[in-house]
């Protein structure tokens, strides 16, 4: 079933790889914010900072940023393994308290960016476990920008539905 699992997965990826230059319409409305997000891809931000760094320039509350988010999200095929809103699918929700590797903004941008299978060689390891958890492919190839990893970020974070402690990581067990 996780090979079945992972071979869905990665067909979806390479679907995303051949629509990803589809017009993105109303979701380049939202002003982008100044510095090298723009035109820097997730791989090149993620390599240039350092580890815990990264800081999402948006907030979830931002309408128009969100909605840029979401038409960005479906738009690159997230939608495709994650469910239309991030309810989960094939692959793991997104709306939950459940972050596999942690829920703060950088860990989030470099899972996309790089894959699980990168974010472990470069030091991070699965904090929680969900029900479906197949490996995240390295989306940071697919993604234009990381102007448009954040908006997506911010997107998912309008949608987050867990317990509020927890939506940017839950804190350590005492």
């Amino acid at each position: 079933m996780r090979k079945r699992t992972v071979i869905l997965c990665l067909t979806a990826v390479a679907a995303v790889v051949a629509l990803y230059r589809a017009p993105l319409g109303h979701a380049e409305a939202a002003a982008a914010p100044s510095g090298n997000a723009a035109s820097m891809t997730p791989v090149q931000a993620a390599d240039a900072a350092a580890k815990g760094t990264l800081k999402n320039p948006y907030k979830d509350t931002d309408t128009a940023v969100v909605a840029a988010g979401q038409q960005l999200y479906l738009n690159y095929g997230c939608n495709g393994c994650h469910g239309g809103t991030g309810g989960g699918g094939m692959c793991p929700p997104l709306t939950n308290d459940v972050w596999v590797y942690g829920g703060d903004d950088d860990t989030l941008f470099r899972l996309v960016a790089y894959g699980s299978q990168i974010l472990q060689s470069k030091g991070y390891s699965r904090k929680q476990q969900e029900n479906v958890v197949g490996p995240m492919p390295q989306m940071g190839m697919v993604v234009k920008t990381a102007d448009d990893l954040w908006r997506i970020l911010a997107f998912v974070r309008a949608n987050y539905h867990g317990a509020p402690e927890c939506k940017f990581g839950c804190p350590p067990e005492q």
